[in-house]
């Protein structure tokens, strides 16, 4: 039998080395391939090794659990099975029926053995092919997003983006963006013009943009809808579009491409 593999991405370095002596006590043969503190680190980790089951932290430095599982969903290989993915989180009771609905493990801190067993158990188990889809991850994903932070205020709708070019300080309004894009610290805020860098990143952005007029191509780029020109696929499969008054090709992740099965 193939042993398993687990990572296990946690910023507490005593919660960390504790849950990774549980594993070897309640699942010996269990091999735990990487032990991270962030979620950068954790993405490339993952990426790189492929485990089995991960161990995620919800609030990490970087990129929250949930960060990198939305990552996962569109840069794991479409050859092999997604990992199986347990949240280690704080979240209250409440806040764990999101997970719970989505039928998604999690282990409450400070982890406890007996729940940690059960947790063992259902992931020897087989899952659903449905289960095992990015799609899937993606959309469960998205619910437990949303019922986390229905309890907080929704911030308000941009009217126009704010950006420092030397000391001058341009506002840019948001018909005139083609479209956002990560970019190392900032994000692109393009237009036919010139293009400007802000601090604020994506998935700070995305809540205060209106869906109708901007779509999520991927998890680092945001178009105008209403500025797409063409959409093609290469020899490859991928999806591409090209925008107007503007050059510069943008790929959509595998995530997003039903966006233009229509057109």
């Amino acid at each position: 039998m193939t042993r398993l593999s687990a990572l296990i991405a946690e910023d507490e370095p005593l919660l960390a080395q504790s849950l990774r002596q549980e594993l070897q006590q309640l699942w010996p043969e269990l091999h735990v391939v990487a032990s991270v503190a962030d979620g950068v680190s954790a993405l490339q980790h993952t990426l790189q090794h492929l485990p089995d089951v991960l161990f995620l932290d919800i609030r990490m430095p970087g990129m929250t659990g949930l960060d990198v599982a939305h990552a996962l969903a569109e840069d794991w290989p479409a050859d092999r099975a997604l990992p199986r993915i347990v949240f280690v989180t704080a979240y209250d009771q409440y806040a764990l029926q999101a997970f719970d609905a989505q039928a998604l493990d999690y282990l409450l801190k400070p982890v406890q053995r007996e729940r940690l067993a059960r947790t063992i158990e259902r992931l020897k188990q087989p899952r659903t092919a449905q289960a095992n889809s990015a799609q899937a991850l993606h959309a469960s994903i998205n619910h437990i997003e949303h019922a986390l932070t229905t309890s907080t205020s929704q911030p308000p709708r941009l009217q126009a983006i704010q950006a420092n070019v030397g000391a001058v300080l341009h506002r840019v309004a948001l018909d005139d963006v083609l479209f956002f894009a990560a970019a190392d610290k900032y994000v692109r805020v393009v237009t036919a013009q010139r293009e400007y860098l802000i601090r604020t990143p994506i998935k700070t952005l995305r809540p205060q943009l209106d869906p109708e007029q901007f779509w999520q191509i991927h998890r680092s780029t945001v178009v105008q809808a209403s500025r797409i020109a063409s959409v093609s696929r290469d020899a490859q499969g991928k999806v591409w579009l090209r925008l107007k008054q503007h050059s510069e090709p943008l790929v959509v992740s595998r995530l997003h491409t039903d966006l233009f099965k229509a057109m």
